[in-house]
């Protein structure tokens, strides 16, 4: 890359194709925000609509909006237009539940799908609840399931003739590191185990290709880079492949195949609506529903392309400006999603100083700051104002000011 300067950047603004979506989002002019990788920003649009939702459909239709607005079939509409941003045909894709119980649903059902095998094998160091929910379902199941969970660079040498499942996250939350989501799947199928891929910090990043790399499962949230809300549903996908001998445990009312019969007896629907559990969320799909409008007018491609050059310009101007801080991400930007960590013995207060500069990131323990590259709003002149004020606290070292090491409870 040639030499970086202001001026260099605010020719990529300039002409950056994705510029026009900043507008369509309700960010403070002064705010850099450099957290879209754990909280997208508000699209404007999304107010009004739980307006109207909130004053016309529940306000004035009350119950009848059930039918009349389709709140009942919001989590398949909207699942069929994720569906499109993961590669994924109609009828594979449903919006619902949290990530985490909708690793348990599938996490259970794929060791059903393969009852001769008792292993699942997972990444140390994977995002925290994907851990903590196969320990949960080990606990439950006993001497059935043996959880192993082993090191990135192990990971397919423990693959074998004994495991049900793999659940990895495509793209790491601390490193950005990506998985070749290709090869492990291949190498998965070779030993006749599934697959269950976590897509939280890819999906609204990058292009992901479900149904032509022939992938088992997979789940993700929805309020990072779809800036789908705090709290936004989650969503899963289940192959059209397994969906006639699929078993989720959670058989809750609205995962009937005629729910409305209020029969004692649970009968699963059909397709992937056996996935479903319990009422969705109405105006938590609705915030969703806006997000989408945004998303799916955005070439992703080019946000791939562009959160790979916002992430190789931070590298580049950190290295030179900041060498107090080591790179924590994969340089190479074909293997990092679109995020980059570094790291510090001091780093939660350096990026509370950061953050009282009105530029937020955030922080993972023990010392890794994430600096979230969410391409519709970022824009490239972000990134040399944000190295540039993170070497002034270094210079100064304003961050070794008391207020800055006050852990709060969300860091």
């Amino acid at each position: 890359m040639s030499e970086i300067s202001l001026e260099y950047l605010q020719g990529l603004d300039a002409t950056d194709p994705l510029a026009h979506f900043r507008d369509l989002f309700a960010l403070p002019e002064d705010l850099i925000y450099l957290d879209g990788n754990s909280l997208g920003a508000l699209p404007k649009q999304t107010p009004a609509h739980l307006q109207n939702v909130i004053k016309k459909q529940w306000g004035q239709e009350l119950i009848r909006s059930w039918n009349s607005h389709q709140w009942l079939q919001k989590p398949v509409q909207l699942g069929d237009r994720l569906g499109k941003l993961v590669g994924a045909a109609q009828g594979q894709n449903l919006v619902c539940d949290s990530t985490s119980v909708n690793i348990f649903k599938l996490a259970a059902a794929a060791i059903r799908l393969r009852p001769r095998r008792h292993k699942i094998i997972t990444e140390t160091g994977n995002f925290a609840t994907d851990l903590y929910l196969l320990q949960g379902l080990q606990r439950m199941l006993g001497d059935q399931l043996k959880v192993v969970a082993v090191s990135r660079d192990k990971v397919a040498t423990e693959i074998d003739k004994e495991t049900a499942l793999v659940l990895l996250t495509h793209t790491h939350y601390k490193s950005g590191q990506i998985w070749d989501m290709a090869e492990i799947t291949a190498l998965s199928h070779q030993h006749g185990a599934l697959i269950l891929w976590d897509l939280s910090h890819s999906l609204g990043a990058m292009p992901v290709y479900l149904d032509q790399l022939n992938v088992d499962f997979a789940v993700g949230c929805n309020y990072k880079y779809i800036n789908g809300g705090p709290g936004a549903p989650a969503y899963l996908y289940v192959a059209h492949r397994h969906q006639d001998k699929l078993e989720q445990p959670l058989t809750g009312w609205l995962g009937h195949r005629r729910p409305f019969d209020f029969d004692d007896h649970y009968q699963p629907a059909l397709g992937i609506e056996q996935t479903l559990c319990g009422t969705p969320s109405v105006l938590a799909n609705a915030a969703l529903e806006t997000a989408l409008d945004i998303m799916e007018q955005a070439d992703l491609s080019a946000l791939r392309h562009k959160s790979q050059q916002l992430g190789n310009i931070f590298i580049q101007l950190v290295t030179k400006f900041c060498p107090e801080f080591e790179i924590a991400s994969p340089t190479d930007p074909n293997q990092r999603g679109s995020q980059v960590s570094i790291t510090h013995p001091e780093g939660y207060a350096i990026m509370q100083n950061l953050i009282a500069s009105n530029i937020i990131g955030d922080f993972r323990a023990p010392n890794n700051m994430r600096f979230g590259f969410a391409p519709l709003y970022i824009r490239y002149t972000d990134i040399w104002h944000t190295v540039e004020t993170l070497a002034d606290i270094m210079a100064t070292g304003s961050w070794q000011e008391t207020r800055f090491h006050q852990r709060q409870t969300v860091t």
